[in-house]
Order: C-alpha cells, then sequence, then structure tokens
C-alpha cells in the first residue's frame, strides 16, 4: 500500500485537521489527572475525592458523545466541531478567571470537560467519508491517533503548575486550542455525501444490531484502557513509588505516548492483514502485559509493561475503527457515537477500578487484573464473531478491505 496514494485517495486537509482538532481536545478532556496532585494539595481533598475528580470528565464524556454523534449526522461534522471547540475554549477562560476554590466547582468545570472527550464523534465521521474502504484502517487510526494530545497533558501540565499554579494551567491550554478552531475552520471540509435526517428515535435502532455490541466491547478496552490509565497514571506513579508529580508525568508520558502513537499501526496491520487477525494477537498479547503489571514490580519493570499494554490497547483500538466504517457505512457518525461511547465508559470504569483497588487493597494490583479479564473476554469475542462477519459484510464480494 502507497502512502502517496493513499493521501491522493481522500482529503490530506480535513484529515490533517481532524487528527489536529482531536489531538488538542484530548489534551483538555484528561488535563485534570496530571493537575490532580496540585488541586488535591490546594483544596485538602481525601483521595476518594481525588478519583472522583479524575474520572468525572471521562463520565460526562460518556453522556454527551451520543447526542455529539446525532448533531453530526443531522448538521454535518464540520459544522458540529467548531461549536463544541469554542464551548471548551469558553469553559478553559471561565475557569481561569474565576479562581476556584471550592470542590463543587472543580467538579463542575471536570464535567464540562468531558465535552472535549466527544471529539472522535467529529473527526472519525469527517475523514471516513472522504476515503475508501481499504484505506479506512488507516485513517480511522491516524484520526484516532489524536488521543496523543493526552500525552502533552501529562508532559507539560504538572511542569507549568508547578511554575505558575494549577488554575494557570487553564488559561495556557486555551492558547492551543484556539488556533485549533481557526486551522478546523480555514482547512477542514465536509464531503458533499451527508446522511438524510432520520427522526431522533431511528437513532437507537442501531443498538438492536448484536454487531454494535461486540465492538462497544471491544472499543471499551481499547480506548478505553489508554484514557484510563492518561487519567490515573499521575497517581498510580505518586502513590505506589512516591514519585514526584513532575516525574510521575513524565513517566506517564513515556506509557500513554506508546499507546496514542500506535493506533495508526493498528490501523495499517488491520488494512494489510485483516481486522479479526490484528485484533485477535493484540488482545491476547494485552492480557498477558496487564497481568504482569498486576504483581508489585519494580518502577522499571512496571514502565516497560505498561509502554507493552498501552501499545496493544492503541493499536487495538485502531483495528477496531478498521472494522467499524465497513459494517455500518450509513450511519458511521451515530454508531461512532454510540461505540464511543461505550470507549468512554470503559474509560471511566477502568479509572474507577484502579481508584477502588488502590482505597480497597491499598494497592493497584485489582485495577490491572480487570484489564487483563476484559481482554480474555475480547479474545474471546472476536473468535466468537469472526466467521459470520467474514461470509457476511466482510465478504470478498462486499468489500475490497482484507476483514
Amino acid at each position: 500500500m502507497s502512502f502517496s496514494k493513499f493521501l491522493q485517495s481522500g482529503h490530506k486537509n480535513t484529515l490533517i485537521s481532524a487528527f489536529i482538532y482531536s489531538d488538542m481536545s484530548f489534551m483538555v478532556w484528561v488535563m485534570i489527572g496530571p493537575l490532580v496532585i496540585y488541586i488535591a494539595q490546594d483544596l485538602n481533598l481525601t483521595e476518594a475525592q481525588q478519583y472522583t475528580l479524575v474520572t468525572l470528565p471521562l463520565l460526562a464524556g460518556v453522556i454527551f458523545r451520543v447526542p455529539v454523534g446525532i448533531l453530526v449526522d443531522r448538521f454535518a461534522p464540520k459544522r458540529t466541531g467548531l461549536v463544541l471547540q469554542l464551548t471548551v475554549i469558553l469553559v478553559l477562560l471561565l475557569a481561569f478567571l474565576s479562581n476556584i476554590s471550592s470542590i463543587s466547582s472543580i467538579y463542575i468545570v471536570s464535567i464540562m470537560l468531558g465535552l472535549a472527550g466527544t471529539s472522535m464523534a467529529v473527526a472519525l465521521p469527517l475523514c471516513s467519508r472522504w476515503y475508501p474502504d481499504e484505506y479506512q484502517g488507516l485513517v480511522m487510526g491516524i484520526a484516532g491517533a489524536a488521543s496523543s494530545g493526552t500525552v502533552f497533558t501529562a508532559a507539560l501540565a504538572p511542569m507549568l503548575a508547578e511554575s505558575f499554579g494549577w488554575r494557570a494551567v487553564f488559561g495556557f491550554a486555551t492558547i492551543p486550542l484556539i488556533a485549533t478552531v481557526i486551522f478546523f475552520h480555514l482547512k477542514a471540509k465536509d464531503d458533499n455525501y451527508q446522511p438524510d435526517k432520520k427522526p431522533l428515535s431511528d437513532y437507537l435502532k442501531v443498538l438492536k444490531e448484536i454487531d454494535v455490541w461486540w465492538f462497544m466491547l471491544f472499543y471499551s478496552l481499547s480506548f478505553g484502557g489508554v484514557i484510563a490509565l492518561s487519567s490515573v497514571m499521575v497517581l498510580y506513579f505518586h502513590q505506589e513509588y512516591a514519585l514526584d508529580p513532575v516525574h510521575a508525568g513524565y513517566y506517564t508520558a513515556i506509557c500513554i505516548l506508546a499507546g496514542t502513537a500506535m493506533r495508526p499501526v493498528g490501523g495499517w496491520l488491520a488494512d494489510r492483514f485483516g481486522g479479526i487477525r490484528t485484533m485477535q494477537r493484540l488482545y491476547a498479547a494485552t492480557a498477558v502485559s496487564m497481568l504482569l503489571v498486576s504483581f508489585s514490580l519494580p518502577l522499571w519493570l512496571a514502565i516497560i509493561f505498561l509502554i507493552i499494554g498501552s501499545s496493544t490497547l492503541g493499536m487495538s483500538s485502531g483495528a477496531v475503527f478498521q472494522l467499524v466504517p465497513l459494517r455500518f457505512r450509513k450511519n458511521v457518525g451515530v454508531v461512532t457515537g454510540v461505540i464511543g461511547t461505550a470507549g468512554g465508559i470503559g474509560g471511566f470504569f477502568l479509572a474507577w477500578s484502579l481508584g477502588q483497588s488502590k482505597q480497597m487493597t491499598d494497592g493497584f494490583g485489582l485495577g490491572f487484573f480487570i484489564f487483563t479479564l476484559l481482554a480474555l473476554l475480547s479474545f474471546y469475542g472476536i473468535n466468537k464473531v469472526k466467521s459470520r462477519w467474514r461470509t457476511t459484510w466482510g465478504a470478498g464480494e462486499v468489500t475490497s478491505a482484507r476483514v
């Protein structure tokens, strides 16, 4: 597969715009996690309140995701994305200028940052509609790799908070977001095809499709796992290995970079070898690596297995979305919204599980073991559906893509 041919087959500027749009959105979505230690020290938060704070944006992203998917199909991805990004910028400015001093105020900010977590419901259909079947894995992988914005937050937010205070970080975050809105407005373009507008009740019909539920399971681990790690890893390194917030942020960035950077590789592997085969291998590797992390390991060894686990989670996210546009051609917007919601639920649940594990057992082992159980369940699921998928919507006479 020629990369130059791939670029020529669709709208390059839209792909680049969608990547940057989601990259900056994800940077904001998980920014509470790297800041939570500073917020907790300033507002005297309990351990339970800290874990509630870092999971609230994930939960809010879940709640907002389906409505955004519906708006994308009804009003087009670009228009929806511009409105969302401008709203997030307004939230950040208010958070920066209002001098937050209470737990209720920071909870509200965390909930509103959940809007940034809906960016995939905009970026994926925006890009998918421009590219042919044989490139869906790669294009969705590139657009989805935008969760690399979480790396910037993990690496830079603690350092900025150390120098300027955690409230100032909200103000700094508006600078790249404003630049992104301008670039997105100038370069992104909706394709000529838009789905017919339907009654809102019609969108719920996709939940009657059993394949939607399988994809929701797979993505709840793949995407949810990376987001959960992005949100909790600073606390994990700080509480488990007594690292200061800045160094905890650096180690978090290293682990998350592996997951986000490898997502396009997962899409490319799915295009080349088939999404089913790729997901089988990746879920098996995830189960093993997270099982090993669940034990009390030396720091350097824990980082190695977290990098491996994060990489396989990121690649499996790309593989999942090689298949989704092939299965649901006419409802990509709402289906990606529903599946993305499952990813957010997975992120919330896995982050919550890590927090509960720490509070109940004074360690994170049980939380990581839940990663392993979900990986084994996903491995079982993809093996259960592979024959039916390959002989129906994934058959050679239906699509040129490898399923």
